[in-house]
């Protein structure tokens, strides 16, 4: 990997506020290897360019970070051990990869429908040396596990993706779904049971477009 990708990585961490290890630095570099190579045969990601896959995909997903730890301070485990994240329509693992790696401590799922980016992430796991991350291959709503926290990044609209992923979530889970404008015209489409508690708008570096993150969670019965 050339020093440039590094110079820029450590300079976006910097910049987002990250306190990563350089074992944590190597194995975004080494996950942004893999995408390159995977997506010449499968085509994992649009985006080839090296430089633009670590900003449109590595930064982008490493803006979040910060945010859901912030999130999960306030809240306990549901299975009282540790917290779990399941991020849906996670193709290459955008975010879920790079979550796994910046925060060991937390369960990551990445679930696709497409069989061979599931094993996509089962190999990143195994290359990466994550024991805490793991791919599936199912179709969300099929899913008997329960999350605290469930994900998605330009998976689909927010009523699609609150609807299906619903039994996925665990009772006080918490949606996190990454979006770029403030999608208003989404939000006035919700469904009766689930609520928009944030939307936190996120600066990634290097990266002149818009982002933000959707919060939700089903609404407490009156």
């Amino acid at each position: 990997m050339t020093s440039p990708l590094l110079e820029t990585l450590k300079s976006g961490v910097a910049e987002l506020g990250l306190d990563l290890s350089d074992t944590q630095i190597v194995q975004l570099l080494d996950y942004l290897a893999l995408i390159q190579k995977w997506t010449q045969v499968y085509n994992l990601t649009a985006v080839r360019l090296p430089e633009e896959m670590l900003t449109h995909h590595l930064l982008d997903s490493l803006a979040v970070v910060r945010p859901l730890r912030q999130q999960l301070s306030g809240h306990q485990p549901a299975d009282g051990q540790g917290f779990r994240l399941l991020d849906v329509g996670s193709g290459a693992g955008l975010p879920g990869v790079v979550l796994a790696i910046c925060c060991p401590d937390l369960a990551v799922s990445c679930v696709d429908t497409v069989a061979k980016k599931a094993t996509f992430i089962q190999q990143a796991a195994l290359a990466l040396k994550l024991p805490n991350l793991k791919g599936l291959h199912a179709r969300v709503e099929n899913l008997d596990d329960h999350y605290d926290v469930v994900s998605s990044r330009a998976f689909a609209s927010l009523a699609d993706f609150t609807r299906w992923s619903r039994a996925a979530l665990a009772p006080a889970g918490i949606w996190m779904a990454m979006k770029g404008k403030h999608p208003a015209d989404e939000l006035a489409q919700l469904p009766a049971g689930v609520e928009v508690f944030h939307v936190e708008q996120l600066s990634v570096p290097g990266l002149g477009a818009e982002r933000c993150i959707v919060w939700l969670r089903p609404k407490t019965p009156t």
